[in-house]
């Protein structure tokens, strides 16, 4: 009677890591993150660590950091196969944190995290970061990718980012000195960008197929707006940058205005895009439900001085993205707070 076979030798492949597939994106990959590099990015790919050295003319330089993700807007993404915009949410949201605080952002590094390493998908999505980087003048300077089939089943992944960028200390925003009879000025979103989509997903389980200009707002990559602000922020006319992200206008605003202010918004003052009424319609949602938690329309607001807001807002549309004189800053009591003009 023969012996039963010895159990096969176990190997990474076999339990669901592809060492050469990985190897095979690196390869892809690399050049995309090359090219976003400047000649403050010291030596190449491939080390421990990505270098990059702080640009010169800086008195005091301080450093601002952001870590953010896209959310369930990769489900989305993922099951209509669009997942090649993905990556410029990414680096969206995170650079557009850090433009909050007037810093103009260095870096970013990704992290890709899935069940089967699929290269071809891989590289579009790491090629959507490359091009959010190139939108938002900084350096892919390198990143992760881990591939766990315990932990994820086999079509998932996620994508994380961090961002670094750069301020003249005593430039940094908020500025002290908002005050009653200041501009709020509303950059235009390009659609839901990156936020409320466990709501949308609710909504689309109990809907029809939404119409195809209500989709592609579902799927717009985020807006990146470094190069729009930029001549404002040089000009010192900005005060404040408010990002819409997740808490949607309502949990926003308030975090950049001082004490005993409320931020006054008329609504008929800008264009909101048709997802935002497709989803409040469909979905039943209320109108304070829908502003505490998406961007209705506006994906960065700015406080200016009124005698600055048509100039920064023209500024802001001549580098190609619409904006709006949106509201103002009045007295409130306590803490900041947001009204809606009838």
């Amino acid at each position: 009677m023969s012996s039963p076979a010895a159990p096969a030798s176990p190997s990474y492949r076999a339990a669901g890591v592809d060492v050469d597939a990985g190897a095979e994106l690196v390869r892809r990959i690399a050049p995309l993150a090359q090219a976003t590099h400047g000649a403050q990015v010291l030596g190449g790919l491939g080390g421990f660590g990505g270098l990059l050295q702080i640009p010169d003319g800086y008195r005091e330089p301080v450093l601002v950091c952001g870590a953010d993700g896209v959310g369930t807007k990769l489900l989305l993404a993922r099951n209509r196969g669009r997942d090649d915009g993905i990556g410029i949410d990414l680096v969206a949201m995170c650079a557009n944190d850090v433009l909050a605080h007037g810093a103009r952002p260095l870096l970013v590094l990704d992290y890709y995290a899935c069940g089967t390493l699929q290269v071809e998908r891989a590289e579009r999505i790491v090629r959507g970061v490359a091009e959010g980087c190139r939108r938002a003048g900084c350096a892919l300077l390198g990143g992760e990718t881990a591939e766990m089939p315990r932990l994820y089943a086999e079509q998932d992944y996620d994508l994380a980012g961090f961002c670094v960028g750069i301020a003249e200390r005593e430039r940094l925003l908020p500025r002290a000195g908002i005050r009653a009879g200041d501009a709020l000025i509303g950059l235009a979103a390009s659609g839901a960008h990156a936020n409320g989509y466990s709501l949308v997903h609710e909504i689309l389980d109990r809907q029809s197929e939404p119409d195809a200009e209500v989709l592609e707002q579902l799927l717009a990559p985020t807006r990146i707006y470094c190069e729009c602000l930029a001549p404002a922020l040089e000009a010192e006319r900005i005060l404040a940058l408010a990002h819409i992200t997740g808490g949607g206008i309502d949990g926003n605003l308030p975090r950049i205005l001082p004490p005993d202010t409320r931020a006054v918004l008329h609504p008929d003052r800008w264009e909101t895009p048709a997802v935002f009424g497709w989803l409040q319609e469909r979905g039943g949602v209320s109108d304070a439900e829908m502003r505490r938690i998406f961007n209705c329309g506006l994906g960065m607001v700015a406080v200016a001085r009124a005698g600055d807001a048509e100039r920064v807002r023209g500024d802001i549309e001549a580098a190609g993205t619409p904006a709006w004189v949106v509201g103002e800053v009045a007295a409130g009591r306590g803490a900041p707070s947001v009204e809606y003009a009838p």
